[in-house]
């Protein structure tokens, strides 16, 4: 998410070790994926590219391919399966979904290199060949240890190849629905609010969201702004501070749009019959 900075507000959101700036001087919000969910992502591909060595070797030792092959031709073709298993397979898988892998899909992550953009096959093959070391041959030890002391749970092979896990499944914020302030409820009885310009109703929501992000003097200086526009459609006005203003005057406007919009639809259900209904004796084809 971006954070501004206009008439001297800042609005933080993410912290600078997880904040991205790109050459416009916008701050982008891209969070690393959490050890436990790292974890259990690699867990799964664990099982998925170490299954598949285990079916290429039942194939392999199979009465109908183990006369194909002597002892030196297995041995030979099991450790290519390996290779194959657990460097080819990630990397190849990696590069042409462009760092995602089973385990990641599972998990809701993708690796993408250090300043946000997609891996390319460089990336992919030095994580799969380091892989082998800390994650198959101790499995998981080294990549543990190193995720967890590194602020974005990045592994050795992410660190040689300049990459991080990006976590894509980011939680639906639900913003708070807010009432009319206590202090203004006897006047919201008996207040006429007109309906506002789009542009201003759309500040004014703008404005009450990002209000507590906002430095005091530029908090002060934009409530007393839209006040100023808002009070020409409302009467009386009321003698309270300008954002609580702000405040009573949107969520009254809202209510009382959400009324009327219900008494349409409940009047429009009372006619459907009679909308959608044939004449009398019409036909029925």
């Amino acid at each position: 998410m971006a954070t501004a900075a206009q008439g001297g507000a800042r609005i933080p959101e993410v912290s600078d070790e997880l904040e991205l700036m790109t050459g416009e001087a916008v701050g982008l919000d891209l969070r690393p994926i959490s050890f436990i969910l790292r974890a259990a992502g690699a867990m799964i591909d664990f099982v998925a590219y170490f299954g598949l060595w285990l079916l290429i070797l039942l194939a392999v030792t199979s009465p109908w391919l183990s006369g194909f092959f002597d002892e030196a031709s297995s041995k030979a073709v099991t450790l290519s399966a390996l290779v194959f298993c657990l460097v080819v397979t990630p990397t190849a898988v990696e590069t042409l979904s462009q760092g995602k892998s089973l385990g990641k899909l599972a998990v809701g992550g993708r690796i993408v290199r250090d300043d946000g953009g997609s891996i390319v096959l460089r990336h992919a093959f030095i994580r799969s060949l380091t892989g082998v070391l800390e994650v198959f041959s101790t499995l998981g030890g080294i990549a543990s240890v190193t995720a967890l002391l590194n602020g974005r749970t990045k592994r050795l092979g992410d660190l040689l190849a300049g990459t991080y896990s990006q976590n894509e499944r980011v939680s639906k914020i639900t913003p708070p629905v807010y009432g009319v302030p206590l202090e203004l409820l006897g006047w919201a009885t008996t207040a006429d609010v007109a309906r506002m310009p789009d542009g201003l109703s759309r500040r004014i929501a703008q404005f009450l969201r990002q209000a507590s992000r906002l430095t005091p003097d530029a908090r002060a200086r934009m409530s007393r702004s839209l006040a100023t526009e808002a009070s020409g459609f409302v009467s009386p006005l009321p003698t309270v501070d300008a954002e609580l203003f702000l405040a009573a005057v949107s969520a009254l406007r809202r209510d009382r749009e959400y009324t009327g919009l219900s008494l349409e639809a409940q009047r429009l259900e009372h006619l459907r019959p009679a909308l959608e209904g044939l004449p009398h004796g019409f036909p029925e084809r």
